[in-house]
């Protein structure tokens, strides 16, 4: 019964920390249409990549502590940490300044992540 119970809690946990990535992705894309329109666009862009990046840590904890002490499977372990790896590249892509790459990388990664939470 305890084992179930702390199953339950880290799955409800990793899918609000799916759900956290997923919104400042999203929060990303609107701040990317301030950078051509408002002069505090690169600043909320710039401030919304850190968040970003640190909501993709939180999966990567949300997903460990999912499956080790609920011995559930290691395959969202796997999915949080390559989009860490996406998230790291978007980050380098953005300050590089390579919009052509960066742009699509950050639709892929709002895509990928939607479908992640519709599988939790």
């Amino acid at each position: 019964m305890a084992t179930q119970v702390t199953a339950r809690r880290d799955f409800s946990f990793l899918r609000i920390a799916i759900a956290l990535q997923t919104l400042t992705i999203f929060l990303q894309a609107i701040s990317a249409g301030l950078l051509l329109t408002a002069s505090y666009g690169e600043t909320l862009h710039g401030v919304g990549a850190r968040v970003m990046y640190g909501a993709s840590m939180l999966y990567v904890l949300a997903a460990v502590l999912a499956w080790k002490p609920g011995g559930g499977s290691p395959r969202p372990v796997w999915h949080a940490s390559g989009f860490l790896v996406l998230a790291s590249v978007q980050v380098v892509l953005g300050i590089a300044h390579v919009p052509s790459v960066h742009l699509p990388l950050g639709v892929l990664m709002f895509g990928l992540s939607v479908l992640a939470l519709a599988r939790r």
